[in-house]
């Protein structure tokens, strides 16, 4: 049971665990106990959906599969060999691109990358397909008649589940990169061509000795993303 607490002490809960959440990109080998996992699960299930739908399908792999995935990835993603359910361009102007160039210099200085070190790049790349040494990852499905509203539903779904986690301590890292080998996903897992991956995300105990996990992104302030109206 979930103690009661005062208004006060809801909203000083809440918005730390918001606050807290971050993109963890290093994780210790510990996993998390299957009914832990089995109650962050539940609770990300609360999740609102546009007529109650509920369109996501979560498929959490640990242990060998994990590895297997991470393997098969290193050969087909590591290798430029993608099958993708749904296109990607990441053609992000202006602003955008200045928050994505921001992020990406924050996590270079990090690790040690220097602009010109294409190696140590690609190095910094490939961790991904490692899933950051994460004992778990969930891939997250929608049905293929879905659209651009259930996807919107999946992505509710997808941060109510990461506050589930980061409530239990549980650190974690949404990944596109995990969305570019849906077939090889589907065949390991066997699952129908009737579901369609959209992402995934890595997730464990945050290894806190690691340098990338202490950066920091800034986030705009709220007279860049917010209007009120009398």
């Amino acid at each position: 049971m979930i103690p009661e607490t005062t208004e006060s002490d809801s909203v000083r809960i809440f918005d730390q665990i918001v606050r807290d959440r971050r993109s963890i990109r290093g994780f210790l080998s510990t996993p998390v106990a299957a009914e832990v996992l089995e109650r962050v699960f539940e609770t990300a299930a609360f999740a609102p959906s546009n007529c109650n739908t509920q369109p996501w399908y979560s498929h959490v792999v640990s242990g060998e599969m994990r590895d297997r995935l991470s393997g098969i990835f290193m050969q087909t993603i590591g290798q430029g060999k993608h099958s993708l359910d749904f296109p990607y361009e990441a053609k992000y102007d202006g602003i955008y691109r200045q928050r994505q160039l921001d992020v990406g210099l924050l996590l270079y200085k990090a690790l040690g990358v220097t602009r010109e070190d294409r190696e140590g790049k690609r190095q910094a790349f490939l961790r991904n397909l490692e899933f950051f040494d994460a004992p778990h990852v969930v891939f997250i499905f929608m049905p293929e008649w879905c659209g651009i509203r259930e996807a919107c539903d999946v992505g509710m779904y997808a941060q109510t589940l990461m506050l589930a986690m980061r409530a239990h301590g549980i650190a974690s890292c949404p990944q596109t990169i995990l969305g570019y080998d849906a077939d090889s996903v589907r065949r390991e897992l066997g699952i129908g061509p009737d579901m369609k991956l959209l992402f995934g995300i890595s997730f464990g105990y945050e290894d806190r000795s690691l340098p990338e996990n202490r950066i920091i992104p800034d986030r705009a302030t709220l007279d860049e993303h917010v209007k009120f109206y009398p």
